[in-house]
């Protein structure tokens, strides 16, 4: 008996094989985007966990003024600590052939053999620089490929007010500049910023530190504690200039990387469930229609003798069926998916090898939850057609009774031609038909809303924070506080117009138990420049006395206005103070504490000294400027606005076209899905009253009228329904999203909308164009027949 049930069961995916494949693209989405998701993580964290330990990544780094190599002992000495390793660390301005912008390096030395005992590299090119020279330069692989430098070829470099040409033999990669960033700047750029490493005895010369280091790394025993071994770190410091000892969770590169991860996680959690809680109801929407066409054969099977047991088991392999076709579907795709996001991290992240080698678990993981959504969108109807009695099956189910619906009594819908009147009817009659078609359709459109508003806030930010808040051009960072009487001089420079000083000092920031490592950002307090901008659209001015915070500093520290907050000075006299909350104010980047310079001047007990200079300049003279800029001593950095903008631009574009791409097709074939499904289920029930409407004389356009126009009546009402659900999914993903890095602001244009519902449009149509041909060769006297 059950091998009858189951040539059944291979004739009915046969015969419905146009419905099984909708609803399988649509659980391929979902599955596909959760493999995606889960694969991508999982390779993510198993490259950095394998690069981390086979390059030997410390797990606590310190910088200092000038340390003796002396008091390496001591921390080698503390408990927990495995390795120490002095390095000197300075940043310096090159010049590069044919780039008209000074470039900011950071160089980093190498010991006296060449070989570090932690943060090694991996060599790509060349050599490492013998251990005597004074001109042999290693370039981070993706500066010397942004700048095509090979090695034999110079570069200049200003170290320490000094001109010094020197020589590359090599390009390699480190743990430790995964994600390479510059001073001040946002997102990577490796024309604008690199690593250089350098004989330390090269450096140590070059930079006043013979015998000393300014930076130093620990890798601890497995199991020891780091905040205890940094406690230990800070006392032997301090009287050096240290300015903290911190984590490798706290550490730039690894921070980055770490918050990627988050995010994707958060990403794989979300938009399957869309995906997977519409392949449920659209699996019940078909199962439920098909047993109702099927109700004498049920009674049939029962009156031979097939028990409930069987019915409901029968069933449920059709939907298990449905399921095992989407789950493998989306394995495919999730795995292809995967691999290529992970390539693309790969080349975001500069990892010099890759292990994409997604365990079972993730594929485990989505097919018991694909399964689960298609066995939990078809238990009632499996229930109910296994309940039904025999007798009750075999008779005819009773006719609807139709009555004049109430909209029919307007004049509008008299003064209707006849065919759209049986639409208006079909559609009214069945709500809830009608509900679960709008209901499915309605969420490709919402998906496409929430890609699109990617868009839309990525561009909204770049706007607030640089264009808004930030109008210098042009951004001086020195390697050491300078006399506020450097404004003067950086004035007389050419083609610069407004200076702004700007004051940065490092800083622990403690409310209770709670504890944040952030700057101090000291301007002036009516801003000219760059300005403390909120983002609701103001540009605030800051108090004589006390505190400017971020919203997301303030949640960090659960601090609100007027609390007082200690604050310790990591440079100096390293001050302890009490500083209150004199406002908090949101901005999406960061989270930031400013302060008036005049103040922070008295706090700090000092004259008043600038870290950073603010310039507007003469578009005309920019090149001159840069050029004086690449001479300048001392100086640790040259930012450009338009420079940062180009690069946010590119990377957050290179990254969201490539999601907001997978998610479009993945709401295609979500709106061709339920489209198709509820047009194949129509024919299929209406097929009898179309072929009679034909033998009566209507044409083969008119009968697809009464079809094609109820799905095109159906996708109209779900537009706007789409649009206001996927405003609600949208804000659910940003508040998901929301960092330290930065919050991602709700922003939704009306061209964002406009797209989505073209894009489904079109789908729909596709759909439609699909139906449309089998409506054509419908066989009018074999669908006339009677039922046996």
């Amino acid at each position: 008996m059950s091998g009858a049930l189951n040539k059944k069961l291979w004739r009915d995916l046969w015969r419905m094989r146009g419905q099984v494949l909708a609803i399988g693209l649509i659980m391929a989405s979902g599955i596909g985007v959760l493999v995606m998701g889960l694969s991508t993580v999982e390779a993510l964290e198993e490259t950095a966990r394998a690069y981390y330990e086979r390059y030997r990544f410390a797990h606590v780094f310190a910088q200092v003024k000038r340390a003796p190599k002396r008091v390496l002992a001591e921390i080698a000495a503390l408990p927990g600590v495995q390795t120490v390793e002095a390095r000197v660390v300075e940043g310096a301005i090159l010049d590069i052939q044919g780039f008209e912008e000074p470039v900011v390096g950071r160089l980093v030395s190498l010991p006296d053999n060449a070989v570090p005992r932690l943060n090694l590299l991996t060599l790509r090119s060349g050599r490492m620089p013998a251990a005597h020279s004074d001109d042999e330069v290693l370039l981070s692989e993706p500066f010397a490929r942004a700048h095509s430098l090979y090695a034999g070829e110079t570069i200049k470099a200003v170290l320490n007010g000094t001109w010094r040409e020197l020589r590359v033999v090599g390009t390699a990669l480190s743990p430790e500049y995964v994600y390479a960033i510059g001073p001040g700047a946002l997102m990577p750029d490796d024309r604008r910023f690199g690593v250089l490493w350098l004989p330390e005895l090269a450096l140590q010369a070059a930079f006043d530190l013979e015998g000393a280091f300014n930076d130093v790394s620990v890798h601890l025993l497995r199991g020891a504690r780091a905040q205890d071994v940094i406690a230990g770190m800070d006392r032997i410091l301090n009287r050096y200039g240290g300015i903290g000892a911190y984590e490798r969770a706290d550490q730039l590169s690894n921070w980055f990387l770490m918050n990627e991860i988050k995010q994707l996680q958060t990403l794989s959690r979300i938009l399957p469930t869309v995906f997977l809680l519409v392949a449920a109801f659209l699996t019940n929407m078909v199962l439920a229609r098909l047993i109702a066409l099927e109700r004498s054969e049920i009674g049939l099977l029962k009156a031979f003798g097939y028990t409930r047991a069987q019915i409901a088991w029968h069933y449920a392999k059709f939907v298990l069926a449905m399921g095992a076709f989407g789950i493998l579907l989306g394995w495919l795709a999730g795995y292809w998916l995967g691999w290529y996001e992970t390539r693309l991290y790969g080349e975001f992240y500069h990892f010099p090898f890759l292990l994409y080698r997604p365990a079972p678990t993730a594929f485990v993981i989505a097919a018991l939850i694909g399964f689960g959504a298609a066995l939990l969108g078809a238990l009632r109807t499996v229930y109910a057609a296994a309940s039904l009695p025999p007798a009750e099956a075999m008779r005819p189910p009773a006719p609807p009774m139709f009555r004049r619906i109430g909209i029919a009594r307007y004049a509008f819908a008299q003064r209707l031609e006849q065919l759209t009147r049986i639409i208006i009817r079909q559609v009214w009659r069945w709500p809830i038909r009608t509900l679960t078609t709008c209901g499915g359709i309605a969420m490709g459109v919402a998906v496409l809303v929430t890609s699109f508003q990617w868009l839309d806030a990525i561009e909204h930010m770049v706007d607030v924070y640089f264009r808004q808040a930030q109008s210098q051009d042009v951004t001086m960072i020195f390697a050491e506080p300078r006399s506020i009487d450097v404004a003067h001089n950086v004035a007389r420079l050419p083609g610069v117009q407004v200076v702004e000083p700007m004051r940065i000092v490092p800083a622990k920031l403690r409310f209770g138990w709670r504890e944040q490592r952030e700057s101090l950002q000291g301007l002036p307090t009516q801003q000219r420049l760059y300005r403390v901008y909120d983002a609701n659209g103001k540009s605030l001015t800051l108090p004589r006395e006390g505190l400017m915070i971020s919203s997301m500093l303030a949640e960090l520290l659960h601090v609100k206005l007027g609390d007082r907050i200690t604050v310790e000075i990591l440079e100096g006299r390293r001050e302890v103070l009490q500083v209150p909350v004199a406002g908090i104010f949101e901005t999406y980047i960061g989270s930031p504490a400013y302060i008036d310079d005049r103040a922070l001047a008295r706090l700090l007990r000092e004259s008043q000294t600038v870290s950073a200079m603010h310039l507007r300049v003469d578009s005309l003279q920019l090149p001159n400027l840069l050029a004086e800029l690449k001479a300048l001593p001392r100086l640790n950095a040259v930012s450009l606005r338009a420079a940062n903008i180009q690069m946010f631009d590119e990377t957050m574009a290179r990254t969201l076209m490539i999601f907001v791409s997978f998610f479009i097709v993945f709401s295609c074939a979500l709106s061709v899905g339920v489209t198709y499904n509820a047009a194949r289920i129509a024919l299929s029930e209406r097929g009898r009253e179309f072929a009679t409407l034909r033998v009566l004389g209507f044409t083969r356009g008119e009968i697809s009228y009464l079809l094609l126009g109820e799905i095109a009546l159906l996708a109209a009402l779900a537009l706007p329904l789409g649009c206001f659900v996927g405003r609600l999914l949208a804000r659910v993903i940003v508040a998901a999203f929301k960092t330290e890095l930065y919050r991602v602001p709700f922003v939704l244009e009306g061209s964002s909308y406009a797209w989505a519902m073209i894009v489904t449009i079109a789908s729909t149509a596709l759909s439609a164009v699909l139906v449309r041909r089998r409506l054509d060769r419908l066989d009018l006297i074999a669908v006339l027949k009677t039922r046996e």
